[in-house]
């Protein structure tokens, strides 16, 4: 089943795409190193604008959930390295 935006809620449209990709993110449908769906994928599965794709793309780097490379797309970032290392220093 596509996920659907709830337009009334207070939540914008952006971040309700961001969460429910960081569900698959952490349940592992979407596992490190490896590729978030496209700008275009998320056009398709939510009916939005590509704005509020690219809004959300940024609030997962934003996040730290993911990081791009620059003509080749966006992956998950391994959060678990980080976490790890904070206190090392």
């Amino acid at each position: 089943m596509s996920p659907t935006i709830d337009y009334d809620a207070p939540t914008p449209p952006y971040q309700q795409m961001a969460a429910e990709i960081i569900r698959d993110i952490e349940s592992g449908t979407i596992a490190v190193d490896r590729p978030i769906p496209s700008e275009s994928a998320l056009i398709q599965r939510w009916g939005v604008a590509r704005d509020t794709a690219r809004r959300a793309v940024k609030h997962l780097r934003e996040l730290g959930y993911v990081y791009t490379v620059p003509q080749r797309g966006t992956y998950v970032r391994d959060r678990s390295a980080e976490g790890e290392h904070q206190g090392d220093e």
